[in-house]
This record gives C-alpha cells, structure tokens and sequence, in this order.
C-alpha cells in the first residue's frame, strides 16, 4: 500500500490510501509527482539545481588585436543570455557551487596556431584543441564554488592580429549540469 499526499488552501495537507506501491504528492490543482522507488538522488527544479541554474552565452561583435606569441584575455561584447547575471566584464562568476561545463571558441582569420585557454581564477586551467591553424575550441567540465571561483577566455595566436567577430566565432559559454 502506498499513499497520495495532496496540498490544499483550506485543508493544508491530506492523505489517502492508494494501491498502487508508490509514494505521490499532489497539489490542490491537480498536479501529480510519483516519487520513484529507485534509491539515489532525486533532482528537482528549484533555481539552485541543474536545468534551471545559471548559464550564460556571450559573443564577440567585433574583432579583437592580440600580440603574438601572447597570452590575451578574450572580451565579449555581446551577451545572448546571462539567466543569472553572472557574466560581467568578459567574466563568468557563478553564484551557485557546482559542476559547470564551459565552452568556448576562437577564429584566427590572419595567422597561424591558435588556441584557447579557460582560465581560472587568474591562472591557466585547461587548454583548447588547436583543430587547425586558423580556430581553437575548448570544451571543459569545471567545479566552481559558487562564491569566489571565475573563469575567463584567453587566446593564443602563434602569429596573427586579430580574432574573428561573430556568434559562431569567437564565443563563451557556460551552465550549470549539476549543482554541489
């Protein structure tokens, strides 16, 4: 035997008898939840976890000099979304602590070796494919705690002057998969 609990506005919360061997939480509306009888973690939608949680998209619009043989920090002066407001000054500073996967690409249109660098905090941490001479993506699953942790972009033209410009050339992104 299993019950359903239900939450009204004038009853608070009601139980019933139900033969069907799992738990369910229903609303006053009519929504249902059957709780899985599997043992583990049960994910749920409130803001802090994955499916809700922060993310953001942000772009070059223009192109953007970098010295050769130099480490640079990529700036972005378009964002596309920023669902939590954690993107700032070319800057990704999750207030949520998690595992967060960051993503991001660069087009040499000049040059040749390029690569991409997620910085962070201030430090190098895991560099970019170069798939061929002209461009470089990077793709990285990261903890981040959620209060003092950042990461950054920076490229790496072996020679070249200038970056590509554009939503699908130079780009930084990140979002949350599964919170702390």
């Amino acid at each position: 035997m299993a019950s359903i609990i239900t939450a009204t506005t004038t009853g608070g919360l009601t139980q019933s008898a139900d033969n069907s061997g799992v738990l369910q939480l229903a609303s006053g509306a009519g929504n249902l939840v059957t709780v899985p009888s599997v043992t583990g973690t049960m994910i749920t939608t409130a803001s802090t976890f994955a499916g809700t949680g922060p993310a953001f998209s942000a772009y070059k619009s223009t192109t953007q000099s970098l010295s050769s043989a130099t480490f640079t920090k990529l700036t972005f002066d378009t964002e596309e979304f920023d669902t939590n407001n954690n993107f700032a000054s070319s800057r990704f500073t999750p207030t949520v602590a998690g595992y967060y996967q960051i993503t991001g690409a660069l087009n040499n249109s000049t040059g040749t070796q390029t690569l991409t660098y997620i910085y962070k905090n201030g430090s190098q941490f895991k560099q970019g494919i170069n798939g061929n001479l002209f461009s470089s993506n990077q793709s990285s699953l990261i903890y981040l705690n959620g209060s003092t942790d950042y990461v950054e972009l920076y490229g790496y033209f072996g020679t070249g002057t200038s970056t590509g410009s554009g939503a699908e050339q130079t780009y930084f992104q990140g979002v949350l998969v599964r919170a702390a």
